[in-house]
């Protein structure tokens, strides 16, 4: 089991400019529970999401996926579609393309000024939630990623879920419930998805059928 790298997300500058920050719209107003507020299968690629290639990484749409691709270390890339809720079900299919099995993937809500929300797994078999807040990221209901055999492992898919609801946080892995833990820093915000590494370069990550319903 590992430490989550001191529990902090470094994050470049070309990152921080992933997920700009959304327009000042109020949050969008709540739907009958399971009404699809916003969904992407990425066929097109005119949807709102970021779409850049550097040195340090690779955020695109990719044959029908999402892709983000993180060849720095310890560094985390995360886009959203620029868009304002409070309570949300977020739900995607994703998969390793290449690279090492210690990475982050994952989801997050409530995306505002670079604060958000994080839901992760790893392609060896651990998960965290956590808060990611003033440049730090801080685990919450757990001290370090923990294991979940319901995690599929290397270039296996999985199906994210996280329900953000009130002050409640609630991750699902492959229809699993992982972790349901409670915060209130964060009220409303945008979606979106997230790749990063660790020790090594090089996480390659497809993201697919992004859906966000009403709880």
């Amino acid at each position: 089991m590992y430490r989550f790298s001191l529990l902090l997300f470094v994050s470049l500058l070309l990152s921080a400019c992933a997920g700009l920050p959304i327009a000042t719209q109020a949050p969008a107003q709540a739907q009958p529970s399971g009404t699809v507020l916003f969904q992407d299968d990425f066929a097109q690629p005119t949807t709102g999401w970021d779409r850049f290639m550097v040195n340090e990484g690779v955020m695109d749409y990719d044959s029908g996926g999402y892709r983000i691709l993180v060849n720095d270390l310890e560094t985390n890339f995360w886009a959203t579609p620029r868009r304002n809720f409070k309570d949300v079900r977020i739900e995607v299919d994703t998969g390793k393309l290449a690279g090492p099995d210690e990475n982050r993937i994952g989801v997050l809500c409530r995306y505002s000024g670079a604060n958000y929300y994080f839901f992760i797994i790893t392609s060896d078999g651990y998960y965290g939630v956590g808060l990611f807040k003033d440049n730090a990221a801080t685990l919450l209901g757990q001290s370090e990623l923990q294991p979940s055999s319901n995690i599929n492992k290397g270039l296996a898919v999985n199906h994210l879920r996280a329900d953000c609801v009130g002050d409640t946080l609630t991750f699902y892995i492959n229809g699993f419930q992982a972790a349901q833990v409670k915060d209130a820093a964060l009220t409303s915000g945008d979606v979106g998805m997230l790749a990063g590494t660790f020790g090594a370069p090089g996480v390659d990550i497809v993201f697919d059928n992004f859906v966000v319903l009403q709880p």
